[in-house]
């Protein structure tokens, strides 16, 4: 078998005019990888070859420094005489290209969650320091459990790096203005070219189409797009909204920050998604930051919690959990209201936010449920349970511990104040 470094080499997974990648085995960390492997030739070129190794040393910077569910691996660089070659995460899926012709259309809520992860992924690469500069659907990865991985950052812009950056690098497709024009860029035009992705995702076709570059880079100064809507009519008008922001040309008036992108994307699902559907990731995710349960964690550990954890919808009167019965796994309530009660008597009454069953996680030997709760309205409800929980990673884990902790104290707080009004009251009546 074919070795490049200690890496054996399985398969070609595809090669460009500069590189090959493969499908590789890591005998050390047991896994399967991709490796981009170099051209000598591509190093080599006096016209080009000082370019294309500035960009190979920008994604081999990369190495152990991105971390995040949605943005792809990138696990080892070498540059040497024998071979310049970059290992990254497999991801045995299409890219998005799959999913933005108009015969292989995704449903509309789909498109929108894909968009949403896309923009936390690229949050987290700008908090990072890392401006993306070549977005488009062949550099986001579609993984067989339907997740998606962000790819490519050869031409990334580092905002902290003192080095000099490669100009004139982006697909003109999914160029914003201030790219075509040569300008200082920010994460302003990563949202830009998300906002064609997304574009293009729900209608099937590039806002501006275009037989040459020139052309294509005239529309893109000074063609406002028709709305998605114009190719798809079942499109509501908050996600033309959501659309037609982003790709505004001048940037006070497109989305200043990830996060009100984001925001916008998850205002929409109420309207797209019934209650008989599944909880989507995307609103899950968004559900999760709102929740004081979930104030301590991070973005990365949040998707973590996603995937862990199983969401149901439930309509108002339903038994949720039964006195006596079985349980390992607890509950935080995600909308609407329950109610607690044991042998037949109020106990109380929780609110969104709210969790219960935490003794299966604290460790209590009794596994069995002290007490029914019933949904006092239509609610949304995350069960993690202790089998899943395992599988996280300690800092999961501990962000967990810790809210329990403090869920702990409040309730002790509250109980001490009820029983210090008890006995207030008692000694009121005795006098």
């Amino acid at each position: 078998m074919e070795r490049i470094g200690k890496y054996e080499l399985v398969r070609e997974l595809g090669r460009g005019a500069t590189s090959a990648v493969y499908l590789a085995d890591d005998p050390f960390a047991g896994r399967q990888v991709a490796v981009k492997v170099v051209k000598p030739e591509a190093l080599g070129d006096r016209d080009y070859g000082r370019r294309f190794q500035k960009l190979f040393m920008t994604e081999a910077s990369l190495v152990g420094k991105l971390h995040h569910p949605h943005v792809v691996d990138i696990y080892d660089a070498v540059a040497d005489e024998d071979g310049s070659y970059i290992v990254m995460e497999f991801v045995d899926g299409p890219t998005l290209d799959e999913y933005c012709r108009v015969e292989n259309l995704l449903p509309i809520s789909r498109a929108i969650e894909i968009v949403f992860k896309c923009t936390k992924a690229l949050d987290y690469a700008l908090r990072q320091g890392i401006v993306h500069r070549d977005i488009k659907p062949a550099n986001i990865l579609v993984a067989p459990d339907g997740e998606i991985k962000i790819t490519d950052f050869g031409a990334a812009l580092s905002l902290v790096s003192e080095t000099t950056q490669v100009t004139g690098v982006g697909s003109p497709a999914y160029m914003s203005p201030e790219q075509v024009r040569d300008q200082p860029l920010s994460h302003q035009t990563d949202i830009f070219s998300l906002g064609i992705v997304m574009y293009q995702l729900l209608s099937g076709r590039l806002p501006f189409k275009a037989t040459n570059n020139f052309s294509m880079v005239y529309q893109i100064l000074n063609v406002d797009p028709s709305p998605p809507s114009v190719h798809r009519p079942e499109i509501p008008p908050a996600v033309d909204a959501i659309v037609r922001r982003a790709l505004q040309k001048h940037q006070d008036r497109r989305y200043q920050a990830w996060s009100e992108f984001s925001a916008d994307l998850a205002k929409v699902f109420d309207g797209l998604v019934s209650v008989s559907e599944p909880v989507p990731e995307a609103e899950r995710f968004s559900t999760l930051r709102t929740l004081a349960f979930f104030e301590g964690f991070g973005d990365v550990d949040l998707w973590q919690v996603v995937r862990i954890s199983e969401w149901a919808r439930h309509p108002r009167g339903a038994a949720v959990i039964r006195e006596g019965e079985d349980g390992r796994s607890f509950f935080i309530l995600a909308a609407g209201r329950v109610r607690v009660t044991k042998n037949g008597k109020l106990l109380t009454t929780l609110e969104a936010g709210e969790c219960f069953g935490e003794m299966s996680y604290l460790g209590t030997r009794d596994l069995h449920r002290s007490a029914t709760v019933t949904a006092d309205a239509d609610i949304t409800l995350i069960e993690v349970s202790e089998a899943a929980l395992s599988q996280s990673t300690d800092s999961c884990r501990a962000r967990f511990t810790a809210a329990f902790l403090n869920l702990l104290v409040s309730r002790l707080e509250s109980a001490n104040i009820r029983v210090s009004e008890l006995l207030l009251d008692r000694s009121a009546a005795a006098r």
